[in-house]
């Protein structure tokens, strides 16, 4: 027997698609947050943006988000999006979009640039649910931080409580403020 569909879950589905779309998500990452077709999505995709979407292979790696900067933008969304699921009944991919649009902000009210695209903000949230990844608190500061689930937490110290010895002599100098400023409150409320 063929399934009914509602009006009112495909125009969620659609609306969910759009707010990923505003925000520069990959096509793959809508192909697997909505029921809607790949056809459907594809002209979605085009009517919002204005172009046909970006071609190639999702980030498939936990690396990149244990370097410095990275761990650090990495590690803000992912403590946003963990309180999110703590104190919000939504859906994984709705809070993933709150917590995204809270890390920009946040970005935004720190005159920072944001590293961290939706697609691997989603990424992030599914490598912690494979147990790819996790938080682990910061010996020194408290913080939690994006690491590898085997870190020896007992001694782990952050990128910002020990930055690299190059830190702020690159092009992006200064994009996190010269060390310890607001954006270093990842401990959890």
């Amino acid at each position: 027997m063929a399934r009914t569909k509602s009006i009112l879950s495909e125009a969620r589905q659609i609306e969910r698609a759009v707010a990923l779309i505003h925000l520069g998500a990959r096509l793959q990452v809508l192909e697997s947050e909505t029921d809607l077709s790949y056809e459907r999505l594809l002209r979605l995709y085009k009517e919002v943006a204005g172009k046909s979407p970006s071609k190639g292979q999702l980030p498939f790696s936990t690396d990149w988000f244990m370097t410095w900067q990275p761990n650090i933008h990495a590690s803000l969304f992912l403590n946003v999006h963990e309180y999110l699921n703590k104190v919000a009944a939504l859906d994984e991919i709705d809070t993933v979009i709150k917590a995204y649009r809270l890390y920009i902000e946040q970005m935004k009210a720190q005159g920072l640039e944001p590293l961290l695209s939706v697609t691997r903000a989603w990424r992030l949230v599914k490598f912690v649910d494979n147990g790819m990844l996790t938080l682990t608190p910061c010996s020194q500061c408290g913080g939690h931080f994006v690491t590898h689930p085997h870190e020896i937490a007992r001694h782990y110290v952050c990128g910002m409580c020990n930055p690299p010895a190059r830190a702020g002599k690159g092009r992006l100098a200064g994009s996190l403020g010269g060390g310890n400023r607001e954006i270093h409150t990842l401990a959890p409320s």
